[in-house]
């Protein structure tokens, strides 16, 4: 998202149990697509919901294991929507199955968020804006 979304859209990280660290396997593909990756930790999405947390405007859960989770109450009400994907990351088999694994979500995602940036949010209410997200997120497959 901040690759992409320029100076409109600033994304945050964030998961319901962080394990405390990075894939190594997710750093190494951003870094050699060109992300910046500078400053990123593993934290609980409870740091958005705090007092003082920068404000979020919209929520995308991306792990598949997530979908059913109850996620925290977010100050302002955000729109939320679930854009899931199979975590790269459990992938098991060769070195080179497990990186085409990251690089086919890391593609599933780039697509989700190229559309999203596109959408004309001065024309959309918050109904039919959350209508549009839900279905980016059956999208790309």
């Amino acid at each position: 998202m901040n690759k992409l979304g320029g100076a409109q859209f600033r994304g945050l990280s964030a998961g319901s149990s962080p394990s405390g660290k990075i894939n190594a396997e997710a750093l190494a593909m951003l870094d050699a697509l060109g992300y910046d990756t500078t400053g990123v930790r593993s934290k609980s999405w409870d740091e958005f919901a705090e007092p003082g947390a920068p404000p979020v405007n919209f929520i995308f859960t991306v792990c598949d294991e997530a979908a059913d989770e109850v996620c925290p109450v977010w100050p302002g009400k955000p729109i939320s929507a679930h854009w899931g994907v199979a975590d790269p990351s459990r992938f098991v088999g060769t070195d080179e199955a497990r990186k085409l694994a990251f690089e086919k979500t890391h593609q599933i995602l780039r697509e989700r968020i190229l559309e999203f940036i596109a959408l004309p949010f001065d024309t959309l209410n918050k109904m039919s804006l959350q209508e549009k997200l839900s279905a980016l997120g059956k999208n790309c497959r």
